[in-house]
């Protein structure tokens, strides 16, 4: 255990051998979970400097602006590191849907006996 990282004040993010941080992102008014995505150092600094949720991914292997496209952007309230420093939370105000299928929550679909089920409407 580093102690350093784990107690300390100093940020010192524990990327995976990809560079990447896991990013849980909840909905700051009601506390939803929204989305997980990763970040890479690049992603971690943007959404730090400019208020605006950035990731990194992993299927595109490139750099994105959540909202860049739809208008859906994720202003960011707050940013939490955990004890080893190798997830973030993300409390943010969304602009409208979080889902790229247009459900508000990627978290849409509850599993049950009986398969899934939905949650709430996407679109």
């Amino acid at each position: 255990m580093d102690d350093a990282r784990d107690k300390g004040l100093a940020l010192n993010p524990k990327y995976d051998d990809n560079g990447l941080i896991t990013a849980v992102v909840t909905d700051d008014a009601s506390g939803e979970v929204l989305m997980v995505a990763h970040m890479n150092a690049q992603a971690l600094a943007l959404t730090v400097e400019t208020g605006l949720a950035h990731f990194w991914s992993r299927s595109r292997q490139a750099l994105w602006k959540k909202g860049e496209t739809s208008g859906h952007m994720l202003a960011v309230r707050d940013i939490r590191i955990d004890c080893d420093q190798d997830a973030v939370w993300v409390k943010a105000a969304p602009a409208g849907p979080t889902c790229h299928t247009g459900a508000r929550s990627c978290f849409f679909r509850r599993i049950g006996p009986e398969g899934l089920s939905s949650v709430d409407a996407a679109g």
